[in-house]
């Protein structure tokens, strides 16, 4: 009988470990993906940029004029 609980002690120790270790991981993670979110944020304004650029060029020069014509 002492074997048998010895080998559960164990087995139950080993996977508090192993859970530990994975909140542990899962902490990193929020970060990892933020920085994922903010990357993809990122090559997604580039694009628009450049894919509106004459739109933006001729709505930039409109309030530059009108600036100027105050």
């Amino acid at each position: 009988m002492k074997v048998i609980t010895k080998k559960v002690q164990g087995c139950a120790s080993r996977l508090h470990a192993r859970s530990v270790g994975f909140v542990e991981d899962v902490r990193g993670q929020g970060t990892t993906e933020y920085a994922i979110l903010v990357g993809v944020l990122v090559v997604i304004a580039i694009i628009a940029i450049t894919l509106f650029r004459p739109k933006l060029q001729e709505l930039w020069d409109a309030i530059a004029s009108g600036i100027n014509g105050l």
